[in-house]
């Protein structure tokens, strides 16, 4: 993993770093909370390590920060201020663990992996992958062999069920209930016509085909071996 630690106490952070790395991690440093914004907005990490009380910029305004600038790394709460009270604050500010000092590093490492996990977790759920095919559902980008393919509302909203639901058969009946929004058939070609679009877009100028029609059934998307 790589992680932020923001931490005014050098030789906190020191040993810190020094131990982060022995249990095999990336771990970069600031020494104040206006350098840990930067760095944490600049740069990507898999999870931050904030001391509550840091010169310059405090750790619960750094991370509310953060939060408004829709930066979801998963942070990790320092501080000598380990009343209830001080938990809830912190939590309610964007934290998504707290962890009061004095601590053992043991947990602090445990912690720290777990809300690792947790990211890549969401992640993978965030984003679907079918082949060399990439449906990502944050930034409504889709691409296929690192090439973006520019789609309209209702086919994204087509190819994101497909893909959600990738390797099965998906009938016209889930796809006018869950892409159109109709709970009756309108008697009409609207899905053939869809399905017709969005093959042409993500299967133009590759080799390999991804989305089958299964006669008398629906349709598939599926990355053939």
């Amino acid at each position: 993993m790589k992680i932020l630690l923001i931490e005014d106490d050098l030789d906190a952070a020191a040993y810190l770093a020094k131990a982060f790395r022995e249990a095999g991690h990336t771990i970069e440093h600031a020494g104040d909370g206006e350098s840990g914004l930067f760095m944490a907005t600049e740069n990507g990490y898999d999870v931050l390590i904030v001391d509550r009380m840091l010169p310059r910029r405090d750790g619960l305004s750094l991370i509310a920060e953060l939060r408004k600038r829709t930066i979801n790394t998963p942070v990790l709460i320092l501080s000598a201020l380990g009343q209830v009270d001080d938990r809830v604050t912190g939590l309610r500010a964007g934290g998504d663990d707290y962890l009061p000092k004095p601590y053992s590093f043991t947990e602090l490492l445990a912690r720290v992996e777990v809300l690792g996990r947790r990211r890549g977790q969401i992640e993978q759920d965030m984003v679907y992958r079918v082949g060399d095919l990439e449906l990502d559902r944050l930034s409504h980008e889709v691409r296929r062999g690192g090439r973006e393919i520019l789609l309209q509302p209702r086919e994204y909203r087509l190819l994101e069920y497909l893909m959600k639901n990738a390797g099965q058969v998906v009938t016209r009946t889930m796809l006018l209930e869950n892409v159109w929004d109709y709970h009756f058939d309108p008697q009409t070609n609207v899905i053939d016509v869809h399905v017709s679009r969005l093959r042409s877009k993500i299967e133009k100028d590759f080799d390999k085909p991804l989305l089958r029609t299964i006669r008398g059934a629906g349709y598939m998307i599926k990355d053939e071996a």
